[in-house]
C-alpha cells in the first residue's frame, strides 16, 4: 500500500501519490451525462479502482478539467462510497464572488458530493487573481461561509506564478495548502517549498511526470542517463525524498500508467543510495554538454519578459535551450516553446518567434545589456525559433 504523510496543518493523511484527474477524461469540454462513452467511463473507473487498492486514496480534479468532474462523480457511484477518500477539486477565482460561487456549486453538483475535504482556488497566477480571492467580500468569503456550513475542509490554491507571489499568498496564511511545480528539472519553487514549511502547509506537487519532461516518453538520453531507473522513477523519487514534499500528482490515463509511480514507492526507503549516482551523471552531462561558465551564470542579467522586447520570456527560453542541450528533451521543449505566448497567464511571455521581424536584435541587445552573454543569448533564441518555430505556427493554426 502507498504510504501517507501528514498533510501540513489539514492533519489529512496524504498518500504520497494522488490520482490526478486531468488525463482521464473524455473531452476537455464539459458533456452531458448522456455523451459519456462506455468506454471511457469504464477505463476511468478501471483506473479509479485500480488507485484505490494501490492505496492512493487523494483524487483531485478541477471544474474546468472538461469532463472530469461529471465522469468521477458517476465513478464514484459505481464503485461505492468510501470515508477514506480525500477528494479535491479546483475552481479559478473570479472578480465576481458569485460567479465563483456558481461555479462551486456546479462542481459539487457533478460530483455528486456534500462536502469536499479539499477546495482549491485554481491557478493564481497573478497579483490580482491574489486579490480576487482575500478581499472582503472575495472568493475567500465565499469559501469560509461553505466551511462553516460544512460542506468544505480545508482551502488551499494552485499556481504557475512566479516564486515571489507564490510566497506572498503563502505568507498571507489564507491557505492550509498549495499545489505547484517543482521536480528534477525545475526547482525554482525552493523558496515557495520553504515559506509552506514554516507555515505547515500541505504540498502538493503538479504534475511531475507531464511537466516535469515529458517522462512518459522519455529521450534516449534521458533513459540512458537515470538507468537503472525510468525516468518517472528517479523523477518521483528525487521530489519524495524532500521532506517538505508531502505528495505528487499521478495523472494516469488508464490503469497501467501506475505502474512505474507504484514501483518508485516502493523503492522510497532506498530513495537517497538510488538517485546519488543519477544525479551525478545527469549533472556531469549537462556540463559536458553546456559547460560549467554557462550553467553558473546564464541567467545574469535578463530582463523579465514584461521588460523584453516583443515580451520574449528569456529565462524560459534558455531554461528550454538548456534541457534540449543536455538531456534532449525535445518533445518537452517543443511543447512548452508552443505555448509561450499562447496560453495567456498560465505561460506568459512569448516565444522567439517574432525575433527578427517584430523584435530587431539591436533592441534586444540594449535589453540584454546587463547579461554576459548577450551574443550568444540571441544565437540561441535563432536557433529556437529555426527548430521549433515553424513546428509550433503549423500546430496552433491547425488547432
Amino acid at each position: 500500500m502507498v504510504p501517507t504523510r501528514r498533510f501540513g496543518r489539514t492533519g489529512l493523511p496524504m498518500p504520497v501519490l494522488s490520482l490526478g484527474g486531468m488525463r482521464y477524461q473524455q473531452s476537455w469540454q464539459d458533456l452531458a451525462a448522456d455523451q459519456l462513452s462506455e468506454g471511457s467511463q469504464r477505463k476511468l473507473t478501471a483506473t479509479l479502482a485500480r488507485a484505490q487498492q494501490a492505496g492512493l486514496h487523494h483524487v483531485e480534479t478541477a471544474r474546468h478539467y472538461g469532463s472530469s468532474e461529471l465522469q468521477l462523480g458517476k465513478a464514484f457511484r459505481a464503485l461505492g462510497g468510501s470515508r477514506e477518500r480525500i477528494l479535491q477539486t479546483k475552481v479559478p477565482p473570479r472578480a465576481d464572488p458569485a460567479v465563483f460561487e456558481a461555479e462551486l456549486e456546479r462542481s459539487f453538483s457533478l460530483l455528486g458530493c456534500q462536502r469536499l475535504d479539499l477546495l482549491s482556488v485554481h491557478g493564481i497566477n497573478l497579483a490580482e487573481h491574489l486579490e480576487q480571492t482575500l478581499r472582503a467580500g472575495g472568493c475567500l468569503a465565499v469559501l469560509r461561509r461553505w466551511q462553516e456550513e460544512g460542506r468544505i475542509g480545508h482551502v488551499g490554491f494552485s499556481t504557475h506564478a512566479p516564486t515571489p507571489l507564490i510566497v506572498a499568498a503563502i505568507e498571507s496564511n489564507a491557505f492550509d495548502y498549495l499545489n505547484l511545480h517543482w521536480y528534477f528539472i525545475r526547482q525554482d519553487n525552493d523558496l515557495a517549498l520553504d515559506a509552506a514549511r514554516r507555515h505547515d502547509m500541505g504540498v502538493f506537487l503538479i504534475s511531475p511526470t507531464d511537466k516535469g519532461g515529458h517522462l512518459h516518453s522519455p529521450s534516449a538520453r534521458l533513459l540512458e542517463l537515470t538507468a537503472p531507473l525510468h525516468p518517472i522513477v528517479f523523477n518521483d523519487l528525487f521530489c519524495l525524498a524532500d521532506p517538505r514534499v508531502h505528495t505528487i500528482s499521478v495523472g494516469a490515463a488508464c490503469p497501467s500508467d501506475l505502474d512505474l509511480h507504484l514501483e518508485a514507492v516502493a523503492r522510497l526507503e532506498q530513495a537517497d543510495t538510488l538517485i546519488q549516482p543519477v544525479l551525478q551523471r545527469l549533472r556531469q552531462a549537462q556540463e559536458e554538454r553546456l559547460g560549467r561558465p554557462w550553467l553558473e551564470s546564464w541567467q545574469q542579467g535578463l530582463p523579465a519578459w514584461q521588460d523584453t522586447p516583443g515580451q520574449l520570456n528569456l529565462p524560459v527560453l534558455l531554461w528550454l535551450h538548456n534541457l534540449l542541450e543536455a538531456w534532449d528533451l525535445e518533445s518537452f521543449v517543443e511543447a512548452r516553446y508552443g505555448l509561450l505566448g499562447n496560453g495567456s497567464h498560465w505561460f506568459p511571455g512569448a516565444n522567439a518567434n517574432g525575433l527578427g521581424a517584430s523584435v530587431g536584435e539591436d533592441r534586444l541587445r540594449q535589453a540584454l545589456v546587463a547579461s554576459p552573454w548577450r551574443e550568444e543569448v540571441i544565437a540561441i533564441l535563432h536557433r529556437l525559433k529555426d527548430r521549433f518555430g515553424e513546428r509550433c505556427s503549423r500546430r496552433l493554426s491547425s488547432d
